[in-house]
């Protein structure tokens, strides 16, 4: 069965599922799965609306499920754009392509600019919407030229209850964000994905290396190079959900607790030093929490973030 096919069966499938299974946490799953399918049937409602749609696109779990999931419903009428920076690792380039060839999805790259804007440079609480802004911007002059009235991108129902500067250039652009719209959330698109056969569906989240700078402290393409050099090196030793924190002459290297303990041993503790000192760190501190996301917006305190996002960080 075709990929579009088994997301726009996923009714049928979990309709017969919850009539097969007679305990009741079965009947929960099929009627959750049930509730994601219905909500999925309200997006490509929506998407066949719009008539025609750009897609910020980044390869993540999220824009590539929106993308393929507008291609499927829109075909020609929707364009994938990408943004080529240097906060874009080359391994999410390159899955991105991979991903967008593998459905047959037309795709565009761009080159952003906000690496050479002081206001994202300077890297404060409000980066992610001079990212968010700039990218915008260009694709609203390639939508204009190509003929796109719309742009959307990939913020579901969680994204809405956490710290996202980008959500507010996304407003100011009058971006649409069709996930959240009809409140699918990550599991939901996670599991919608599954059912669509798309192998990316338990990717780990992947946000720009940017994102691991510590506030106040310039991105510079030097900068990002270490980030990138230093994960994908941990990425080579067998861990698969990490960070690498950049702390000037310090990488605070944070790994996942289900893979931590891996970790913990004298000489895994020792090709992690000398992997990342390879990629121009001084010091390498294994994190003990682990990886945790968003862990760099912990320093912002209650000046900056909202105080529903404060309680679930337990400030």
């Amino acid at each position: 069965m075709a990929a579009g096919a088994k997301a726009s069966s996923l009714v049928d499938v979990g309709g017969r599922a919850g009539a097969r299974n007679a305990d009741q946490e079965s009947r929960g799953a099929g009627s959750a799965m049930l509730d994601a399918a219905e909500k999925l049937r309200a997006m490509e409602e929506r998407l066949r609306q719009l008539g025609s749609v750009m897609v910020a696109y980044s390869g993540g779990v999220d824009s590539a499920f929106l993308a393929a999931t507008a291609h499927r419903v829109l075909g020609s009428r929707v364009l994938a754009v990408l943004a080529d920076s240097a906060s874009l690792a080359r391994r999410d380039m390159d899955e991105a392509r991979a991903f967008a060839q593998s459905v047959g999805m037309p795709l565009e790259v761009i080159a952003t600019g906000e690496l050479d804007k002081p206001e994202y440079a300077r890297n404060d609480a409000d980066r992610c919407f001079h990212c968010k802004d700039e990218l915008f911007l260009v694709m609203e002059k390639l939508g204009a030229r190509l003929g796109f009235a719309h742009i959307a991108y990939g913020m579901n129902a969680d994204d809405t209850r956490d710290f996202r500067p980008g959500q507010r250039a996304a407003e100011e652009h009058k971006v649409l964000a069709p996930l959240a719209e009809v409140r699918l959330t990550k599991i939901e698109v996670r599991a919608l994905a599954k059912a669509a056969g798309y192998a990316l569906w338990d990717r780990p989240a992947a946000p720009c290396l940017s994102s691991r700078v510590e506030y106040g402290r310039m991105v510079t393409r030097e900068v990002l190079k270490q980030i990138e050099d230093g994960e994908e090196s941990l990425r080579k030793l067998g861990f698969r959900e990490l960070r690498v924190r950049h702390h000037g002459e310090l990488a605070r290297v944070e790994i996942a607790r289900g893979e931590l303990e891996r970790a913990l041993t004298m000489e895994m503790m020792d090709a992690i030093t000398a992997a990342l000192k390879q990629a121009g760190f001084k010091y390498v501190a294994l994190d003990c929490q682990g990886f945790r996301s968003g862990a760099m917006n912990e320093v912002l305190g209650n000046a900056v973030l909202p105080a529903d996002v404060l309680k679930r960080k337990g400030a």
